[in-house]
């Protein structure tokens, strides 16, 4: 089987599992985003996956992203296949910003109110308008980013003057776990978390969860997943990039 083939095969594996999931859960399965993470995997490996049928693609660093994209995106022109849409999901420095906004449809890692005062001001100043989902830091790791629990309410009310960005969820990362089921109460937290604040200021788009990976995706749909970003099921085990630039401290 070629490696196109061996994409979409997987592809077409996740999807069913998505759709049990849903089922299980008594959910629609279109109402669940599969974002292909393709963080230290090749242009070509995205460009297969997009033609096999993957509509979202997620990226976790700057200066990979910003290569990749522009790979990818000339690759599709070539052939007139639709281009996918792009969601950075790392760790994000202000300095970075200006780089992504005018390459990226949605970011999910908005952690702070200064993350957001950047993104507003490049992204206006490109005319453009991005969906954002405020990541939140569910298991106390710093290192991951995220905002606390009890400062979410905050940010969401500080996001209300961003007129060119769109709240539209929320995102977590739960810490390493044993087994599947043992992220589900981190996944239903974050639920909790997104139905507590949808009547607070800044909370009225609230409607995305970005929750669950290759390992545990089926438990967070059963705990209301609309964004499921899976990377390993889909492309394999990650290797480096012969070519990638070393990451500094934007990349988890």
């Amino acid at each position: 089987m070629n490696a196109a083939d061996e994409i979409a095969r997987r592809l077409e594996g996740i999807h069913a599992r998505v759709i049990a999931a849903a089922r299980r859960a008594n959910r629609a399965p279109d109402e669940i985003l599969l974002l292909g993470v393709s963080k230290r995997k090749s242009a070509d490996q995205v460009v297969k996956a997009v033609r096999a049928g993957l509509r979202d693609v997620g990226e976790n660093y700057v200066q990979e992203a910003v290569a990749k994209h522009a790979e990818v995106m000339d690759a599709l022109r070539r052939t007139g296949d639709d281009p996918p849409r792009w969601h950075f999901i790392g760790r994000l420095q202000r300095n970075k910003v200006r780089t992504l906004v005018t390459r990226f449809d949605v970011v999910q890692s908005l952690d702070r109110e200064s993350l957001g005062d950047e993104l507003q001001r490049r992204a206006a100043a490109a005319e453009r308008t991005l969906e954002v989902l405020v990541q939140v830091d569910l298991s106390d790791e710093p290192q991951k980013g995220g905002v606390a629990p009890d400062a979410l309410a905050d940010l969401l009310a500080a996001s209300t003057r961003w007129s060119a960005l769109r709240v539209v969820g929320l995102m977590a990362i739960p810490a390493a776990a044993s087994g599947p089921e043992a992220t589900r109460p981190a996944f239903a937290r974050l639920r909790a978390l997104r139905d507590a604040h949808r009547d607070a200021p800044g909370g009225d788009a609230l409607s995305e969860l970005s929750m669950g990976m290759s390992s545990d995706f089926e438990v967070a749909i059963e705990e209301g997943a609309t964004i499921i970003r899976v990377g390993t099921a889909l492309f394999g085990p990650r290797e480096s990039l012969a070519d990638a630039t070393p990451q500094r401290s934007d990349a988890r």
